[in-house]
């Protein structure tokens, strides 16, 4: 198991120091040990929380809402002229 700082952990995910202390406060960052007065975190747990942030573009996420909904207006319309 690869524990990390969280130096180390900062500078693999590019943010400072003080952004995981904020996101540990917060309860929104990675998951991240104890150990007495010192945090650590799993490299793991550091891939876990990118791939939990992997999003698709920008466009494809209103398109993809705005066909769901033309669809289903589609497919009422369709059962009101039965």
């Amino acid at each position: 198991m690869t524990l990390l700082s969280q130096r180390e952990a900062a500078t693999l995910l590019h943010l400072s120091e003080r952004t995981l202390e904020r996101f540990r406060v917060s309860g929104t960052g990675p998951k991240f040990v104890r150990l007495g007065g010192s945090i650590r975190y799993r490299l793991t747990d550091i891939e876990a929380f990118i791939a939990s942030r992997i999003v698709g573009s920008n466009h494809s996420q209103p398109l993809a809402s705005s066909a769901r909904l033309t669809l289903t207006d589609a497919a009422n319309k369709a059962r009101s002229t039965m």
